[in-house]
């Protein structure tokens, strides 16, 4: 009878409405992926002649095509630009993921976990050490925790100097001793940085501001005087620096003695010799008592330097400076590179996710902290998906077991940050295909009433 076809026809085409209706319903769902009705015939017998049974609904495919990625304003908001989804839990000491779902709109709970609008916690690989260098445990995942807590000080270790000092400025004796600074009682000052040395005694100078290890900041100071003897020949480009630390002279006696802040002492001299084209020379520069035994890099290690005097409860001091790079040349005294490794504390001022996921705190004393990597799956197959609701998507035996890896590793897409994945509906292809089921459905119900009209013509005869 026509009546059972028509009806299967029914049935497929008021399917498809609703597999249109659910997709134009979810335009603006954060991570949707549209679907589409399959079809297939049916036929009760392999006749020849077999008129046909109907269709049926054979799947209901999800189309895992990317969506449009848009910009906002919330660093924990994720995109996955390509392949993969996030690896979601329901419970926080969970390591292994149960849900898994395009939808990066994270949120921190009360606890710091990042969460979506669920209340699902995402997994991600801890942080194996205090850089981004020393890598992640991805291959451990655990929930992803944002510390919100003050970033922690640190002192510092490296100096990194690179300067160019004038050939052409005044010459010193060697001999004539650097009066430095004057220093009169209490033999600590009051007031830091308030005693210079008579500028009439020196070339040039830098100063630095460095931390010790309870975050409190101390002026590192040098001076600079060309000693370089003219009537040697061929002459030697010859300059000694002195080190003070907030105005106070850095005695350094060798790079196994412990470093002493004096009252009234020029300090040891910090030799820097330039060959003939104003190049550092290491093999001639630092050597001595300024670094450590072997080392043939200009380097001057300092150890132990006891800041005590000046911030009670600091540990003492112990840094490197590299003067590397540093020229000799006619040309006016400059610095092009000054910067050390400490800071002090800081607070939480926000969060930097890259595109490999990796998760980064930012604190106000310019210093960043690694929290984790947020760790991705994906799968061979993910139309075999099981669609749980939530824009979330769990495993199964067709979709093929879970690979874990990160944002741009191997067969896995970037991750974008303060970005969101819109639903890949196409809303005017889904109005079209709305007018086209609708037809569909009125074409099976007229065959329907032509039907029921031949019948009775029948039955009236």
């Amino acid at each position: 009878m026509g009546f059972a076809t028509a009806i299967s026809g029914l049935n497929a085409a008021s399917a498809n409405l609703q597999v249109i209706g659910n997709n134009i319903a979810n335009t603006n769902t954060i991570g949707f992926k549209e679907s589409r009705a399959e079809f297939v015939d049916i036929y009760n017998n392999t006749a020849s002649t077999s008129p046909g049974s109907g269709v049926r609904v054979s799947e209901v495919a999800q189309q895992f095509n990317q969506g449009n990625i848009e910009a906002t304003q919330n660093s924990l908001d994720l995109a996955i630009s390509g392949n993969g989804f996030f690896a979601m839990t329901d419970k926080t000491d969970a390591t292994i993921p149960t849900t898994f779902s395009r939808n990066g709109a994270f949120q921190l709970d009360a606890d710091g976990f990042m969460t979506d609008d669920t209340g699902r916690f995402l997994l991600g690989g801890l942080p194996l050490g205090d850089e981004v260098s020393d890598g992640f445990s991805t291959g451990a995942p655990e929930v992803l925790r944002i510390d919100v807590s003050q970033g922690a000080q640190s002192a510092t270790s490296k100096i990194d100097l690179k300067i160019n000092l004038d050939s052409r400025g005044t010459q010193y004796d060697a001999a004539t001793t650097f009066p430095g600074f004057t220093q009169t009682t209490p033999s600590v000052p009051t007031s830091p940085y308030d005693i210079p040395p008579d500028p009439n005694e020196y070339n040039n100078s830098t100063s630095s501001t460095i931390f010790d290890s309870l975050g409190n900041t101390h002026r590192l100071s040098i001076y600079y005087r060309d000693i370089t003897d003219t009537s040697l020949n061929p002459i030697v480009n010859q300059w000694e620096s002195y080190a003070y630390i907030d105005g106070k002279a850095l005695t350094y006696t060798g790079p196994n003695t412990p470093a002493e802040l004096s009252n009234d002492s020029i300090g040891s001299i910090l030799p820097l010799q330039f060959n003939g084209q104003g190049v550092l020379e290491p093999e001639l520069t630092g050597t001595t008592t300024t670094t450590v035994p072997g080392n043939t890099d200009p380097k001057f290690v300092f150890k132990n330097i006891d800041v005590n005097p000046l911030v009670v409860g600091a540990d003492a001091l112990s840094f490197t400076l590299d003067p590397t790079g540093s020229t000799h040349s006619a040309s006016a005294f400059g610095v092009s590179d000054l910067q050390q490794d400490g800071f002090a504390s800081g607070n939480l001022t926000g969060i930097d996710i890259d595109k490999k996921g990796i998760v980064l705190a930012r604190f106000s004393n310019g210093s960043s902290s690694p929290l984790g990597q947020v760790i991705l799956g994906r799968f061979t197959n993910n139309q075999g998906l099981a669609k749980i609701g939530d824009t979330s998507w769990q495993e199964t035996n067709s979709s093929g077991s879970v690979v874990l890896g990160v944002g741009g590793g191997i067969n896995f897409g970037d991750i974008q940050s303060s970005a969101l994945e819109n639903s890949n509906t196409d809303i005017a292809t889904q109005l079209v295909k709305l007018i086209v089921a609708q037809q569909t459905y009125q074409a099976n119900s007229k065959t329907i009433s032509t039907e029921n009209e031949i019948i009775q013509n029948i039955l009236n005869i």
